[in-house]
């Protein structure tokens, strides 16, 4: 069985014991779960139940595994014959997390 859930403006398709990168939030302190409950469509095959646009009562349990920052992306800004450059990077915060339960 797997599930459809969105998280921060994406889309994410999991089954039981899959690990993601999802984007970094606030937690609290010692908080080892994550319940995600924006549940697009849940089941497979026949019995797959869709939301409009969300499932009521669905819900999808991961837990934290740890906090992990992504690959260093770089831009570049330059025009030429103006001595004009502009160079940055990023590196976006993730959480990585594996999937417990998906409750239907």
């Amino acid at each position: 069985m797997y599930a459809i859930i969105e998280d921060g403006g994406k889309q994410y398709k999991v089954s039981e014991g899959d690990t993601l990168l999802v984007e970094a939030r606030e937690l609290p302190e010692g908080q080892s779960e994550i319940t995600f409950d924006k549940v697009l469509m849940v089941g497979e095959g026949a019995g797959s139940r869709i939301g409009q646009p969300y499932l009521a009562g669905a819900a999808v349990t991961a837990r934290v595994l740890e906090q992990i920052r992504g690959p260093k992306l770089v831009g570049l800004k330059y025009n030429r014959r103006k001595g004009y450059r502009r160079k940055w990077g990023h590196r976006q915060p993730y959480i990585k997390v594996e999937v417990s339960t998906i409750r239907s």
